[in-house]
């Protein structure tokens, strides 16, 4: 049991420490922040002074090492544009982020798990069909494209909603049909094939035939068994919702995590968008941490190594 514990742990540590490792190079390497700072106009004379206050003029390992121990101690270093704290400027636009994920999750969740059993319940039939035909539109439909025609429907054309920004309920209302558009068709999709496995199982026939209500059989017989593929796509989802976000924020000019990436990237400061790039990265990995946390306990087979 300990084991199972240990090895998921130590997973988790060394996938974090290898995207810390990953983004902090290639950052390095895809081009210059000085210059896309300072600006072509600048003196030689500030632009070493810049490369000296920053730690941009040693070497790329000194500069590493520098900024594991400053990780280690919890600190993200300090914006290059402003230079204010790294973790202070994210954990401003952290709330706006986990407002719209859990949101766009709860509603993906409220429609996508029920609308996959009543289509396994129903298989071959219209509901079936048309459940199946509205997922398929959900996740393949891009969240820019979506979010846009949303945007030209209720904004411009009926003018019902905001376009963009915060302030009520209804500035949240287009951003989180959007983003839960591709994970409540997903779930509807893995929900309904984990069903149909579960519902043609011998013990589901023996219940039927013990004379077990239908409702009892589902909720505590198919449900239970077909729990680990709908938790394994619900932990890959809530990872994706963070990813998702930064082009659903971006479109909506909604103030999270997904657009300050996307302003710290075209602005080449690097500090913000390492930090950024660890706490989408941590999001996701600790989502599938939790995934692995739940076969165990789902499953005692799991944590005991199949055996």
């Amino acid at each position: 049991m300990k084991k199972f514990w240990l090895i998921k742990f130590a997973r988790t540590v060394l996938t974090l420490w290898f995207v810390v490792t990953f983004t902090f190079v290639v950052l390095r390497t895809s081009g210059d922040p000085v210059m896309a700072l300072v600006g072509p106009d600048a003196l030689p004379e500030e632009i070493a002074q810049f490369r000296a206050q920053w730690g941009l003029d040693q070497p790329m390992i000194v500069q590493y090492m520098r900024y594991i121990g400053q990780m280690a101690t919890g600190q993200f270093g300090e914006s290059l544009r402003n230079s204010r704290p790294v973790i202070e400027i994210i954990m401003e636009r952290v709330p706006w982020t986990l407002l719209l994920g859990s949101c766009a999750f709860l509603l993906a969740a409220v429609i996508g798990i029920p609308a996959g059993i009543a289509a396994a319940l129903r298989r071959g039939k219209f509901l079936d069909r048309a459940v199946m035909a509205l997922a398929v539109f959900g996740f393949a439909l891009p969240n820019f494209f979506m979010g846009i025609l949303m945007i030209l429907l209720f904004s411009l054309v009926l003018q019902v909603l905001p376009s963009s920004g915060t302030g009520t309920f209804w500035h949240l209302v287009m951003p989180v049909l959007t983003l839960s558009t591709f994970t409540a068709g997903t779930l509807a999709r893995f929900t309904r094939s984990a069903m149909l496995e579960v519902l043609e199982k011998p013990y589901m026939r023996a219940a039927a035939a013990k004379g077990v209500p239908a409702w009892r059989r589902i909720l505590f017989h198919a449900l239970p068994n077909a729990a680990i593929p709908i938790v394994t796509i619900i932990g890959l989802n809530l990872g994706q919702l963070i990813a998702g976000a930064i082009v659903v924020e971006t479109v909506f000019a909604w103030p999270g995590i997904g657009r300050l990436l996307v302003t710290a990237v075209s602005a080449r400061d690097l500090a913000v968008v390492q930090g950024l790039v660890l706490v989408i990265a941590a999001t996701m990995v600790l989502a599938n941490l939790a995934v692995d946390l739940l076969y165990g306990l789902l499953d005692p087979r799991i944590r005991g190594g199949g055996k």
